[in-house]
């Protein structure tokens, strides 16, 4: 093979292999180290234990049930990725880490962890079969649903939702902040989960007035969740699915972290029942990690859709001018795309 030559008589090539090193490609393909390293703290309850104050490494270590062998390996690689600090002989939360991923605070987002460490890991195992048949790889293998087993295991179904509201919780603030409630009255939230979204939204905007529609079997769960911030009153729980029923009327509908679990034609489906359900002038709301038009910038979008692979049958993510085409098709008259937080937008559709 021949390379370009400078003045010099070194080739351009090997003057920038010099300068290129294998380490971020090694990072990214041991990346599974860190990652289930912080799945297990979280797991075995590292912050929690540690919110209430620094504790020595063997003192926490009884706490969590450590093995001597591996105790300050694993804690000291904990603070290497910047999740705990350590002063001294004692070690300590980090302030993120602290808020996010203490159980008893209500901030807490590590269900989705949790979730991630009992279902997700394994079954991200076997992307490489999953890439080659396009077929899910979790408990469809076995001729199951993982949301039938979720919904029908009452703290299995807690330990879901929790997870979901982790994951919308910050998304929800920001449509709460961007979104012209202050032209609207109503509004539901479909597939409301545990009902994180309507709770931010019901804060936000003491005017309005709403609730969430999901399976029968969340309502206690949205109900308990709603009274514990004080909005019973202006927020209830419609039953049903989405699917079967009728989605319930009201001036805005929201769909977050939904519609990238159906295949195109429910999907479409979907946005069509959403559009039946809303008066003229209403508006949709849909928010995922929409993957930007390029296909170039959203990794965590695209490494959703893979999970969505590895997850269901049919789901897969979705960039916002697709979006954007699928609710034209269902009769929006109007349509934008608007960033949220982090890898989320919202694409809002008007009737």
């Amino acid at each position: 093979m021949r390379h370009s030559q400078d003045t010099s008589g070194e080739s351009s090539s090997s003057r920038l292999d010099a300068e290129l090193t294998p380490e971020r490609l090694i990072q990214l393909g041991l990346g599974f180290w860190a990652s289930k390293a912080l799945l297990s703290a979280v797991e075995l309850g590292v912050f929690t234990h540690l919110a209430n104050g620094s504790l020595k490494a063997m003192d926490l270590a009884d706490k969590i049930g450590l093995h001597p062998r591996s105790a300050l390996d694993f804690l000291d690689a904990l603070v290497a990725l910047g999740l705990l600090e350590r002063e001294g002989d004692k070690y300590r939360n980090t302030p993120d880490t602290d808020l996010f991923l203490d159980r008893a605070k209500p901030s807490y987002v590590g269900g989705l962890l949790e979730m991630a460490n009992a279902r997700l890991y394994a079954s991200w195992g076997c992307l490489t079969e999953a890439l080659r048949t396009g077929l899910p790889q979790n408990e469809s293998k076995q001729g199951g649903s993982p949301f039938d087993a979720l919904y029908q295991d009452e703290s299995g179904l807690r330990g879901f939702l929790q997870a979901m509201s982790g994951v919308s919780l910050a998304s929800a603030r920001a449509i709460a902040k961007k979104f012209p409630w202050q032209n609207y009255q109503t509004f539901i939230d479909i597939g409301a989960a545990q009902g994180a979204c309507p709770v931010q939204i019901a804060l936000a905007h003491p005017h309005l007035r709403g609730g969430g529609f999901d399976l029968a079997v969340v309502g206690p769960i949205f109900d308990e969740y709603v009274a514990s911030h004080g909005l019973q009153e202006r927020l209830r729980f419609y039953p049903g699915d989405f699917f079967r029923d009728p989605c319930p009327s009201a001036d805005v509908l929201v769909m977050g972290h939904i519609l990238h679990d159906w295949d195109l034609g429910q999907k479409k489906a979907l946005l069509a029942k959403c559009h039946a359900a809303l008066p003229a002038g209403g508006c949709l709301i849909v928010y995922d990690a929409i993957i930007d038009d390029a296909r170039q910038h959203n990794a965590f979008g695209l490494l959703m859709s893979l999970n969505m692979l590895i997850e269901t049958p049919g789901g897969f993510d979705y960039t916002g001018a697709q979006c954007c085409e699928w609710m034209k098709e269902a009769g929006f008259t109007e349509t934008r795309v608007e960033p949220l937080l982090g890898p989320d937008s919202m694409v809002i559709g008007v009737k």
